[in-house]
């Protein structure tokens, strides 16, 4: 069975952004504001993909320290507040992101963004890497009680685009994008280079790429 898609939901880090530098800083400037060693780049990558609170917590139990929950709560803000002062020092779009969803878009796809990182961080990181006007929805993971791998995430996004589940594609570089994307009813493309901590080759997708460039032909395979 043939499908028109229309829309393309896209998870940001390690799909469309490499932003462990800047999270990795924020974090370890957290850490230094309690006295305690910072984490290295490796440790911070495994960190990424399930939200500002679980960064934290993690962060803080590699340097043996266990917060209640509302400690948990106020370290977080603490750590979105350092890293969105400085959300773009070290973070880059990928190869060929800013030309593929230029062009993507104009081939009239509808572009909206499903991620775990808080909504206004979003925002900002997008508009101060000139990629803010591409997309017409973003729900980040505190716009809903929700958050990947719950498929209500990227639903979300796609009951903003006023667009179908049939006719739209999820984007992502790991086990939750896969996940959510595919229980809301998309075929999943998995970009190869990100954060993923499942061994690539568990992770169910239609399609696998190496190049973000390839997106284009892989979305008309697809078709």
């Amino acid at each position: 069975m043939s499908r028109k898609l229309s829309a393309i939901v896209f998870d940001l880090d390690g799909t469309l952004i490499d932003s462990v530098p800047d999270l990795h800083a924020a974090g370890n400037m957290l850490l230094a504001e309690r006295g305690l060693d910072p984490i290295d780049l490796a440790t911070a990558r495994s960190f990424v993909g399930d939200g500002g609170q679980v960064f934290v917590r993690r962060a803080l139990a590699e340097r043996g320290v266990t917060l209640e929950p509302e400690a948990l709560t106020a370290a977080t803000e603490r750590f979105i507040a350092l890293y969105e002062a400085h959300a773009s020092d070290r973070t880059h779009p990928y190869p060929d992101v800013p030309e593929t969803l230029e062009a993507l878009k104009a081939a009239g796809y509808r572009l909206g963004i499903c991620t775990n990182k808080p909504e206004r961080a979003t925002h900002k990181v997008l508009a101060l890497l000139g990629l803010d006007h591409l997309f017409e929805a973003i729900v980040g993971g505190d716009t809903l009680p929700v958050r990947k791998p719950d498929p209500a995430h990227p639903a979300a996004v796609l009951e903003r685009l006023g667009i179908a589940p049939e006719a739209a594609c999820m984007v992502g570089d790991n086990e939750h994008d896969s996940h959510s994307g595919r229980g809301a009813g998309m075929p999943f493309i998995l970009m190869t280079y990100g954060y993923a901590r499942t061994p690539l080759d568990e992770i169910p997708a239609s399609a696998r790429l190496d190049r973000f460039r390839d997106l284009p032909d892989a979305l008309a395979s697809l078709a």
